[in-house]
Parts: structure tokens; sequence; C-alpha cells
């Protein structure tokens, strides 16, 4: 199997992400502390809690959590649902389920690194670009056309991480719909459904329309719990999901049960987290617009559609890599720059950012970018 390359995102993290001062890329909503979550439960669930048996737990996944998981679905039950570690080992096992060496797949670009190079390392893959100019959105001429006799699998991300567009509902549907006339899987990464700005509705999730649907989800985004390390993917083929099961066993093998009980707590809590998340989100973003409407000659914002990440352009002559990395090593603020996301399948924009807006306490972030720029004449 080909060695898979240096994970960029995760490696200019491992190198920024607890030194920087403010860390004002982040792609999480704002955590919260194990009592926090805790307070939310039932007594019987703190009482359970705190008398967890730390054994084995079921490698699909403790029963009574995959019951919750499934009811945040229209058409999932809980068979339909397999947990992993983490949304990496979901895409990972995933992939490597459903495609092999002769297949094709169709990503979008950019994109989460994760979903491009793991099934090349599989299989002979093409990227079809969202457009800014369109709005990020994405042309389904274009992936009809990318389309071979071989191809096997496409696979989406919306709300999309970096740019926060969500698919507009017709082109979603026109994708199901080519999914469908040519039998191919469609992978749908969903980890920040829920995080909705100014009203604008969510899609469905691709396993509730779609019979050949996988739906990625996580703690780690809409809920804001990383560190739980909890996510799963949503099938109505119970004998893909019974496969990717079966290659669990050669990874995590199972679940950490203390955090198998705490996602219960917080997937049955649901409802008030996303809606504080949200909150929170909108009140950041009207302190991001004024820095960005401050500084416009340099910067070009959007809104975006959902989840908690943009992706404005860079305007400066010093270029987007330079202006990143003068940032984070003289006033501590880090963001992403475009390089962070280059793709090996087609041109991607070399002139802009991500920026979070997901967490608590923006403003002293937005403070610093904002006297290094005025103490650097921009």
């Amino acid at each position: 199997m080909p060695v898979l390359p240096d994970f960029k995102l995760e490696a200019y993290f491992s190198k920024w992400e607890f030194t920087a001062r403010y860390h004002m890329t982040g792609s999480d909503a704002q955590s919260m502390t194990m009592d926090e979550l805790l307070a939310m439960g039932s007594e019987e669930q703190r009482a359970a809690f705190k008398s967890q048996w730390l054994g084995y737990t079921e490698t699909f996944g403790d029963p009574e959590l995959r019951e919750t998981i499934a009811g945040l679905y229209e058409r999932m039950q809980s068979a339909d649902i397999l947990c992993f570690a983490g949304a990496g080992e979901g895409i990972y096992i995933a992939m490597h389920v459903l495609l092999e060496k002769g297949d094709h797949a169709i990503v979008v670009t950019p994109n989460y690194q994760s979903a491009e190079t793991v099934p090349l390392s599989i299989c002979e893959v093409s990227g079809v670009a969202l457009d800014p100019a369109d709005g990020w959105s994405l042309d389904i001429d274009a992936v009809r056309a990318a389309i071979r006799p071989n191809t096997k699998l496409i696979s989406i991300n919306f709300p999309h991480n970096p740019t926060g567009k969500i698919l507009e509902r017709v082109r979603f549907d026109a994708l199901v719909e080519l999914c469908r006339q040519h039998g191919i899987w469609l992978f749908s990464d969903e980890v920040y459904r829920g995080l909705n700005i100014d009203g604008k509705a969510q899609l469905p999730a691709a396993a509730d329309v779609y019979e050949r649907g996988l739906s990625l989800a996580v703690m780690s985004k809409a809920f804001g719990l990383p560190g739980l390390r909890i996510g799963w993917i949503a099938c109505r083929d119970r004998a893909v999901i019974s496969r990717m099961e079966r290659m669990k066993h050669y990874i995590s093998i199972c679940n950490a049960a203390p955090s198998e009980s705490l996602a219960k707590i917080a997937l049955q809590n649901s409802g008030r987290i996303l809606e504080r998340n949200n909150r929170l989100i909108a009140a950041n973003l009207s302190k991001l617009q004024a820095l960005f409407a401050e500084f416009e000659g340099l910067f070009e914002w959007y809104t975006p559609d959902g989840g908690c990440v943009g992706y404005p352009r860079y305007r400066g002559a010093d270029g987007v890599e330079n202006f990143a990395r003068n940032l984070v090593e003289s006033a501590g603020v880090l963001l992403l720059p475009a390089s962070i996301y280059r793709s090996e399948l087609n041109p991607t924009p070399d002139n802009r950012f991500r920026i979070g807006f997901g967490r608590a306490n923006i403003e002293e972030g937005i403070a610093a970018m904002r006297s290094y720029l005025i103490r650097n004449g921009q």
C-alpha cells in the first residue's frame, strides 16, 4: 500500500496550535468542561458515568449511543450506525471498504486532505473544484463529465471546510440522482451539519435520501467536543456497515467507554448545544465582518452559509503565505494559508486563508490581528 503523504494541516497545527496565543483558525465550535457536560445529564447518567466499567466496548458502538444517533436522522435505525474514534477513522475505513485498485473516485476541491489522499492511495481520483465565482458551489455538469465507467464513489463535504458553503438543494438533489443513475456511492462529510448561518436551510443527510449514501458525522465540530473522539457513519446498506466494522477491528477495535457515555449526554441535549453554538457563531461573525470592513482593501470577505470557518481572499502584495507566517510569528495569531488546501488533483486558490469563528473570546484574536495590520501600515 502506498505511504500516505504528510497531513499538511495537522503538521502545521503540530507546530502552532498550542503555542500561538490566538488560535483564529479553529474548525470546531466552542467546547465545554466535563462538569458543564455532566450537568446536562440526569442524576442517573452522572452516577452511571462515575461507575463506568472501563473494559472493552462493542465495536459497533454502545447500543444506546447508536440508538440516540439514529434519532438524529429521518430514516436511520441503530443497525445503520457504526461508531468510530473520530471522523478520520471513518474516512479511512469507508474509503478502503468501498474502493479498490482499478476503481475511480471523484472528490471536491479544496478539501480536508484525507478526503483526497486516502482514496488516492487506493485508486485513481479526479477532483471537481468548487467555484468561488459561483458562491463556492458545485457544478453538477462538471461532476457528470468526470464520471467514468469505473467510477465507484463521489465524496462531498457540506457545510464545506474551508469555505462554509452549503450546496443549493436543487444541486444536491441533482447530485443524488446522478449517483443513483450510475450506481455510485455518495460519501457525504456532514461534520458541520447543524451549524447554520442567517437561517440558511441545511441539507438532508445523504444516508436519509439515498440508498447508497454514507453520512459522516462527529462530536468534534458542530458539537464542539473533539476531546471525546467519537464519530460515526450512517448508511442504510448494512452489508457495508458490517464490512466497515470488520475493518475497524484492525484499527481502534472499539471506542472509549467514558467517551461514549459523555457523547450520549451531549446528543440527548443536541438541540441545546447547537443553539448555544449557533448564537456564538452569529455574534462572532459580526465581529469578523467589522474587522474585514475596516480593511476592505486588503481582504475580500464573504459570509459562509454554515459551519464555523470561512475562506476569505488576501489581496496584500506580500502574498498570503508570507502574511500568515508573519502574523503568527510576530503577533501570535494563527491562520491557515492556502497552501494547506493545495490539491494534487486540480488547481486551488493560492490567495486565501481559513479563519474560524466558532470559539469564545474571538475579540482577543481580532484585536491582535487589527494591531498587527495597523502596525504594518496595512
